[in-house]
C-alpha cells in the first residue's frame, strides 16, 4: 500500500467513526420519542376511559333516582284498587250513601294525583293493540266490534313509572270476528234447551 493510500484511509477512518457515533446518539433520542408517544397514547386512553366511567356512573345515578319510588308505587296501587272497587260497589247499591261515595271519590282522586306527581301514569289499554310488554292477557274472546289482537276490556288498570312498567294492565283481547263454527254452536244451544224442555213436559 502506498503512502498516498494510507493517508486517504487515515482521513476516512475518523469520518466513519464520527458517523457511527452520530447514529449511536440518534438511537436514544428516537427511543425517547417513541416512549413519549406511547406515554401520551396511554394517557389519552386513560382519560377516555375515565370520561366513559363518569358518564356511565351519571346515567346509573339518574336511573336510580328516576325509579327510586317504583316499589312505593307498586304498594300504593292495591290501595287505589280497593277504593275504586268500593266506589263501584257503592254505585251499584240502592243505599243512599252519597256522602260516603263522594269521600271515596276524593281519596281516589288524591291517590291518582300523587301517582301522577311522581310520573306514575296509567297504561292505555282499552281499544289499543295488545302489547305483551304493557298488557297481560287474561282471556281471549271473539268480537264483532274489535279486530283481532285489540284490547276489548280492561279488568285491572296497569301503571308505568316513566318508561318502566310497575304492573301490566290485565285485559281481555279480541280474537276477531266469530267463526262459522261459533255461530253454529250458538244456534244449536237454544234447540238443545227446547228439546230438554219438551222432554220435561212429556
Amino acid at each position: 500500500m502506498t503512502k498516498k493510500h494510507k493517508k486517504h484511509d487515515a482521513k476516512k477512518a475518523p469520518a466513519e467513526a464520527g458517523a457511527e457515533r452520530a447514529a449511536e446518539q440518534a438511537d436514544p433520542i428516537e427511543e425517547m420519542r417513541e416512549q413519549m408517544n406511547q406515554a401520551t397514547d396511554r394517557a389519552l386512553r386513560s382519560q377516555a376511559e375515565l370520561e366513559n366511567y363518569r358518564k356511565r356512573a351519571a346515567r346509573e345515578l339518574d336511573e336510580q333516582r328516576r325509579y327510586a319510588n317504583l316499589f312505593l308505587m307498586r304498594d300504593l296501587l292495591p290501595v287505589l284498587d280497593n277504593v275504586q272497587r268500593a266506589l263501584e260497589a257503592a254505585d251499584d247499591s240502592d243505599d243512599s250513601a252519597t256522602g260516603l261515595i263522594e269521600g271515596f271519590k276524593m281519596v281516589a282522586e288524591q291517590l291518582q294525583a300523587v301517582l301522577k306527581q311522581y310520573n306514575c301514569l296509567e297504561i292505555a289499554a282499552l281499544g289499543e293493540t295488545f302489547d305483551p310488554h304493557l298488557h297481560e292477557a287474561v282471556l281471549q274472546q271473539p268480537s264483532d266490534e274489535h279486530a283481532a289482537g285489540m284490547v276489548m276490556q280492561v279488568l285491572l288498570t296497569g301503571y308505568q313509572l316513566h318508561d318502566r312498567v310497575v304492573r301490566p294492565s290485565q285485559v281481555i283481547v279480541s280474537a276477531g270476528t266469530p267463526t262459522q263454527d261459533d255461530d253454529e254452536t250458538k244456534d244449536e244451544s237454544p234447540n238443545s234447551d227446547d228439546t230438554d224442555s219438551d222432554n220435561t213436559e212429556d
